[in-house]
């Protein structure tokens, strides 16, 4: 058995992030009972779902405090699934760890090819994992689902807040190439919410957003989805409580081992999601996207060399031209 002394640094991130649980599909179990978890449950049990390595890893009050909570908490939830402890909850993993360990694994201080250890290169390694994911965590089926309920849609409306409406943005100037009646919950003065209300069963709303979840994005979409809105869910996690109120969901991972989230994963998400719409639109989107190009072209959007339009000089009068009926002094 691996003792919990075992570095987590010693293991390659990609299995740190993509490790599987055998015999007992933990994810599942959660997936089936978080509902009836109690808060500090949840949090413990989004914790436990999101790092399957590091639980097979950590002690029972490490892991506690990676997640946020009480020891006591994460033994209760391991109860709560249905193991008759912590070590039974956590036990197929570190069979997977031992499994998967060999002699070949690199250390985290092995010098880069300059010579030098780069925390930059695990920030690199994060972000090629976060573009795996999108590609690992949605199958073919999803995005075709995700792209005809943006197709058929009498109205698009794209919500993120904070870090999130980067992407939301990016989204709506995309789908506004490639369908009409789209637009982003924006506004200086506050009054996006509104664009939310307005929205009814035959239009869609596309939310974006990550954990920790904005609450005026929850709370939106929760009151949209009442009203019988259908809800794209872009987010980080099946637990999210986006994906809960969605029709249909899209995942990406955000890991990063700098302060802020890692934006690569959602970015290449976004692209490839309207590379489908694109796709799928056919002979419409073809003659949005022309008329589009053409409107763009002459009120001369971009940028060009000076002198590539040229206004054309009116031609010259020959003298032979001249009215002959004026006299010349």
């Amino acid at each position: 058995m691996i003792k919990d002394t075992v570095s987590i640094q010693k293991l390659p991130l990609s299995f740190l992030l993509h490790a599987h649980l055998p015999k007992v599909k933990l994810s599942t179990v959660i997936d089936e009972r978080y509902e009836q978890l109690s808060a500090e449950l949840k949090r413990a049990a989004k914790w436990v779902r999101s790092h399957p390595a590091e639980l097979g890893l950590q002690s029972l009050r490490q892991s506690a405090y990676a997640a946020g909570v009480s020891p006591a908490t994460m033994s209760r939830l391991a109860r709560g699934l249905g193991f008759e402890s912590f070590e039974a909850m956590r036990r197929p993993t570190i069979a997977a760890i031992a499994q998967s360990i060999g002699t070949n694994l690199p250390s985290s201080e092995e010098p880069t090819a300059s010579g030098d250890y780069s925390a930059f290169d695990e920030l690199n390694q994060f972000q090629v994992d976060n573009l795996a994911s999108i590609y690992q965590r949605n199958s073919v089926e999803a995005y075709a689902a995700a792209a005809d309920e943006i197709l058929k849609a009498r109205k698009v409306l794209f919500l993120g807040l904070r870090s999130a409406f980067s992407m939301a943005y990016h989204l709506h100037y995309t789908c506004d190439w490639l369908r009409d009646n789209t637009a982003v919950a924006a506004d200086a003065g506050g009054a996006w919410p509104e664009k939310v209300l307005s929205l009814a069963p035959p239009d869609l709303l596309v939310v974006v957003s990550q954990a920790p979840y904005t609450r005026m994005v929850v709370e939106n979409t929760q009151a949209a989805a009442d009203r019988g809105v259908r809800i794209l869910a872009i987010t980080d996690s099946e637990l999210s409580p986006l994906a809960r109120l969605a029709t249909v969901s899209l995942f990406f991972r955000s890991s990063s081992s700098s302060f802020f989230h890692s934006q690569v994963g959602a970015l290449a998400l976004a692209e490839r999601l309207m590379a489908d719409v694109a796709q799928r639109g056919r002979a419409d989107v073809n003659a949005r996207l022309s008329d589009r190009r053409d409107m763009l072209q002459n009120n001369r959007a971009y940028w060009e060399k000076p002198g590539t339009f040229k206004t054309p000089k009116p031609p010259k009068t020959p003298a032979s031209k001249v009215n002959p009926g004026h006299d010349r002094d």
